[in-house]
């Protein structure tokens, strides 16, 4: 949608057209006030030097003059306050009427009585845009109403009322009927918003507003596209139907056959025959407070041996999920099929049902469970020194929250963590303190980004969204886990057991190439690639930290990095800067963990359950499977926190927001807002009044006229026009200024061009920028 145009100044004010020979005069205090009194929209430094004409270096002299306190003063003022009656840029109207020219005559669909009478507003159709060609009396449009340059009388059909059309709008998109069948169905992908006609008789008795599952119906070559309704998925709005649009869009399943609800009903529990008895011991969970499962356990002691003064012993106990799902079973098939378990705000789509993953494989509270375990010794320097697995029978002493714990180190012990703080908890914390002088040896990728966490109320509706700190909690159990899975993968090795590995590869040459020239562009070097390893990347990110490009250079690195996914082929971890890495930790919800558990079975003769030889000849297909079933997974659970965010913002239509640039393509740029964390588009049309070119080393946006620019990682501040919760997406206007990034106006050779923003018709909303690798994950996910 176009940005609304500003008003004309009054004749006395007027500027110069472009091109003449007052064009560009800056003008006095008196006209920019007369101006910004007459506005009917929020007006900023862009819209007044668009008003007067001016460009280029006199920008700076406007600038200047904006600054003037009494000018200041003034556009904070009109800023902050709008006149009663005053519609936003972007509003819904119902169209009521027709005028006596055949014209289409609307209202506000939403108004406030005590501003008066609502204003008739005249419907003027785009050329390029078919929205009030394709509505009626009575229907609703998203449009941009505007002040009319001169006044019109329009006769309303039936009354001798006349009515001042001050008041015109350009409609950017029809609206479905607020009542009857269902005429117009929008696809849920962000790519293809477009709407389709769903003709009578194609409906499937769908109501109006309701979510369902389409397919193209057959038309004449040039006959208009339409749709026929072939599922109906019920009321949008309702709980858990954000989700269900994800999981139908995706092709992920959410219902268990027969035979495996059966399989896993029927399933019995071992008793503790060869099994190794670890119930005497206090192992305890620590999971969110909101867990679903607790499928790990840990301990751990001071190792008496003298010889290994100041070091500790850690056991790691994992739910014996082989024990139930044996390979070729059903239960084995479906897990193998879905790959993992996807977790939503409002539901999860387990891999195993219920009866296994929330009952039996679920490590409880003074209940014994089986579990697959390893017995880990380290010295005092959290180097590994040696370790088992055991295949036993555990007994879980308590099932505590990230933040009961911590508290309790912190010194605020409550009835359950009290009597273990010197037994169980202090150990651990003493453990943990050792392992991170190995982890600071070793040197991972330092890339600690923030996981908000959307908070919904008891309809599935979101009330906020939250960054929930990072306590030593959660790096104690991520840094025991990760030992369990270097042990698990080391143990295979030992035994030239084959196995699948995660694995994460160093980045492409092309995307370090990319990197570097970046880099050079504020004064970094980035070694060579045949020396490159992650304690690099955490030197430029320490080195920037403090520095004004610290967003910048960091989102840089992440996009730099390569995927990680599953392989029969060790070629290490990248990321975390290990020769050898596997998923053992979770069997509950990774296949890859279950397949591991079978080989440690196997290898080490712990029983019944252990890989098969038809499994061993599988596994490089295995691998491939389960990478996409997460690939899936990760852009489901994206695409539903899109969808609750949108459904979030919808209602601030106009708003204003902080937030910082992600991502750049040569027809706009994402925002990524600070409040929320919610990844919009703000397209050509909504940035400036300019030529804008891609510049793919500064990772810029750059005006030709100014040689103003965003960048990548820039902090902005955006107006939300537009959101589609079904889809996810939101789009922007950009109400920040470029800036200097020592580049000279006008375009450089060899550069791609975007071409002059559009200015008519609805620009495509857009959602996040695809970040390989990246995104929202559920916890664990290494």
């Amino acid at each position: 949608m176009a940005r609304p145009k500003q008003p004309a100044p009054k004749k006395k004010a007027a500027p110069a057209k472009s091109g003449s020979k007052a064009a560009g005069k800056l003008p006095s205090k008196q006209e920019i006030l007369d101006f910004l009194k007459e506005s009917t929209a929020q007006a900023g430094k862009r819209e007044i030097a668009r008003a007067f004409g001016i460009k280029g270096a006199e920008r700076i002299a406007l600038k200047a003059l904006l600054r003037d306190r009494p000018m200041k003063a003034h556009r904070r003022l009109q800023r902050k306050l709008s006149r009663p009656g005053d519609l936003p840029p972007v509003t819904v109207l119902e169209i009521t009427a027709r005028d006596a020219d055949g014209e289409f005559i609307a209202r506000p669909a939403t108004w406030d009585e005590e501003h008066g009478t609502p204003p008739r507003i005249l419907m003027v159709e785009s050329k390029r845009d078919g929205a009030v060609a394709a509505a009626g009396i009575g229907d609703r449009v998203l449009a941009a109403p505007h002040r009319a340059r001169r006044r019109r009388r329009l006769s309303l059909p039936g009354t001798h009322h006349q009515t001042s059309a001050a008041d015109h709008a350009q409609p950017a998109r029809h609206l479905p009927r607020a009542e009857g069948r269902p005429r117009r169905h929008r696809p849920v992908d962000k790519k293809q918003l477009k709407e389709w006609t769903v003709p009578r008789g194609s409906t499937g008795d769908a109501e109006n507003g309701e979510l369902v599952r389409f397919e193209m119906a057959r038309s004449a070559r040039y006959g208009i596209p339409t749709a026929r309704v072939v599922e109906r998925l019920g009321n949008p709005e309702a709980q858990q139907a954000t989700s269900l649009i994800a999981i139908h869009a995706h092709g992920i399943p959410d219902t268990f056959p027969t035979a495996v609800i059966a399989a896993a009903d029927a399933a019995k529990e071992p008793e503790l025959g060869r099994r190794e008895d670890l119930r005497d011991i206090p192992l305890v969970t620590i999971d969110p407070s909101d867990a679903r499962d607790h499928d790990d356990a840990v301990w751990a002691e001071a190792d008496p041996d003298p010889k290994n003064r100041g070091g500790w012993v850690v056991i790691v106990a994992i739910a014996d999920v082989s024990h139930y799902v044996t390979p070729g079973s059903p239960l084995d098939e479906e897990a193998r099929k879905r790959g993992n378990s996807v977790y939503f705000p409002d539901r999860v789509v387990p891999m195993l049902p219920e009866r296994i993953s929330n009952d039996l494989c679920s490590l409880k509270e003074d209940v014994a469970r089986p579990c697959l375990a390893v017995r880990m010794t380290f010295d005092k320097d959290g180097r590994k020194l040696r370790h088992r697995f055991v295949r036993g029978l555990m007994r879980s002493a308590a099932s505590l929250s990230y933040e009961q714990a911590q508290a309790a180190i912190d010194g605020r012990t409550d009835e359950t963590t009290g009597p273990l703080f010197d037994t169980v908890l202090r150990p651990l914390w003493g453990a943990y303190a050792s392992l991170v002088l190995a982890r600071t040896e070793r040197g991972p990728l330092d890339l600690d980004l923030p996981e908000r966490k959307i908070l919904l109320d008891d309809k599935g509706k979101v009330r906020g969204v939250t960054t929930p700190p990072r306590l030593d909690a959660h790096r104690l159990i991520e840094e025991f886990m990760i030992a369990a899975n270097v042990a698990a993968a080391e143990t295979w090795e030992a035994k030239r057991t084959p196995l699948i590995y995660r694995v994460h590869d160093e980045p492409s040459k092309e995307k370090l190439a990319s990197l570097a020239e970046f880099l050079a562009t504020i004064g970094l070097k980035l070694p060579k690639a045949g020396t490159l390893r992650p304690a690099q990347f955490n030197r430029i990110l320490a080195e920037t930290r403090a520095t004004p490009t610290a967003d910048l250079v960091a989102e840089v690195v992440l996009r730099s990095q390569s995927q990680a996914e599953y392989s029969p082929n060790n070629f290490g971890h990248f990321g975390l800067n290990l020769r050898r890495y596997a998923h053992f930790t979770s069997p509950i919800r990774r296949y890859a963990d279950l397949i591991v558990h079978r080989a440690l079975i196997r290898a080490l003769d712990l029983g019944a359950g252990g890989l098969t030889d038809t499994e061993i000849g599988e596994l490089e297909e295995i691998a491939t499977a389960i990478s996409a079933t997460e690939r899936r997974a990760m852009a489901a659970e994206r695409d539903t926190t899109d969808r609750l965010i949108a459904a979030y913002l919808a209602t601030r239509i106009g708003a204003q927001f902080p937030a910082r640039v992600s991502g750049l393509v040569r027809t706009g740029l994402f925002v990524r807002l600070a409040e929320t964390g919610a990844d919009g588009f703000v397209p050509a049309s909504g940035i400036g009044h300019e030529y804008f070119y891609h510049d793919e080393v500064r990772q810029a946006l750059v005006g030709e006229d100014t040689g103003l620019a965003y960048q990548l990682g820039d902090p902005v501040d955006v107006r939300l026009v537009e959101a589609i919760p079904t889809a996810g997406a939101l789009r922007f206007d950009m109400l920040s200024e470029g800036r200097k990034i020592g580049i000279k106006p006008g375009r450089p050779r060899n550069t791609g061009f975007q071409g002059r923003p559009q200015t008519k018709g609805r620009p495509q909303a857009k959602g996040r920028p695809k970040t390989k690798g990246k995104g929202r994950a559920p916890r664990k996910r290494r």
